[in-house]
């Protein structure tokens, strides 16, 4: 196979070429990490199959509970922990179905899954980029500024209309209690349930020139502005089809690209569409901000209460920080769902 390049050589000659030849490929294949697999993903592990408890077995129609999430390579480890999180703390994990959002590498993050989670009952969606691309600005951190990182905004659209209830999760949390307890909350006559925090200041996610501009400011008159993390939503599909939800959220991002209104990507467009008319759920279903702030990512202690669900939001993510032997104490309660067999090769700056 080696003598082909080189016809116009002599015997002798062909095998004097090619032996170098040879121990480059030699060497390359030495040098190449064996932390990769085809196209730089991370190998992981088969996940043990969990199988529905007998409680699962008492009703005659069991409740599926449908879990979006996005997959792409940075975030694919945080993510795989997250599907594996779910699964171990479910009473009932044959009824649970994953819908993955990705933008590319699809057969590939499709293969992952399914030599990862061979039991799992999931489908893939292809997310057009083009959707938001022209619509999205530069914020305080790059990985807010992905396409992927505002598909939540179009679930509705990506998935099928037989889907009506959905729960989204970020990819860099882990869920430590059984996610049909989450599933159950009474969403009323609300779009979405998410835990809220009424005493933030609303000011510190939005611009000088937002505030200035009242037609802009009145976004919020009449309502209890109240923070929520999009990081973790139950979400009405039914209603926010019939509201034409996605629409009133590009709304808002077409102005921010006209006039700069805020700098933290796809949360402030939640915030002022649904702020003040969510349903509240329980805090323990979203221990946020353990990745520190957008900045430095500092370490960050739990919050006061109950933990049904830890989420490393800020730049500090737990697999980068154990990898770089700098665990932050919270850090080595991610560590048990990581399934990856090799570290992370990727960072979020």
């Amino acid at each position: 196979m080696l003598r082909r390049p080189f016809p116009h050589l002599g015997k002798e000659r062909k095998t004097l070429m090619a032996f170098p030849v040879l121990l480059f490929f030699i060497a390359v294949t030495v040098w190449v990490p064996s932390t990769v697999v085809a196209g730089d993903l991370p190998v992981f592990r088969e996940a043990p199959a969990f199988r529905n408890g007998r409680e699962c077995l008492r009703t005659t129609k069991p409740s599926v509970i449908h879990i979006a999430m996005t997959l792409d390579g940075t975030y694919l480890r945080g993510s795989v922990a997250g599907v594996f999180s779910v699964l171990q703390h479910s009473s009932c994990p044959e009824n649970i179905v994953f819908h993955f959002i990705v933008t590319h590498r699809r057969l590939e993050l499709r293969r992952i899954i399914t030599t990862t989670f061979p039991y799992l009952n999931f489908h893939l969606y292809h997310f057009d980029s083009n959707l938001v691309r022209g619509k999205i600005t530069y914020s305080i951190r790059r990985a807010l500024d992905q396409p992927l990182n505002y598909a939540r905004m179009y679930l509705a659209d990506l998935l099928p209309t037989t889907v009506g209830r959905i729960i989204y999760f970020d990819s860099d949390l882990v869920v430590v209690d059984d996610v049909a307890k989450l599933w159950k909350i009474n969403l009323g006559n609300h779009v979405l349930g998410a835990p809220e925090y009424c005493h933030a200041n609303f000011t510190n996610y939005f611009t000088p020139k937002f505030w200035l501009n009242s037609e802009h400011a009145a976004a919020f008159k009449g309502r209890k502005a109240c923070y929520f993390n999009t990081g973790v939503m139950v979400i009405d599909l039914e209603k926010w089809r019939e509201g034409k939800y996605t629409e009133r959220l590009e709304k808002w991002m077409r102005i921010q690209k006209r006039n700069r209104i805020y700098e933290l990507g796809s949360l402030p467009p939640f915030l002022l569409v649904f702020a003040g008319d969510v349903e509240g759920v329980a805090h323990r279903w979203n221990q946020h901000g353990l990745g520190g702030d957008n900045l430095k990512g500092v370490c960050r202690n739990l919050h006061p209460g109950p933990a049904s669900l830890l989420h490393w939001s800020g730049k500090g993510k737990p697999w980068l920080r154990l990898d770089a032997k700098k665990p932050c104490p919270l850090d080595t309660l991610w560590a048990p769902y990581d399934l990856s067999r090799h570290s992370s090769l990727f960072s979020d700056n």
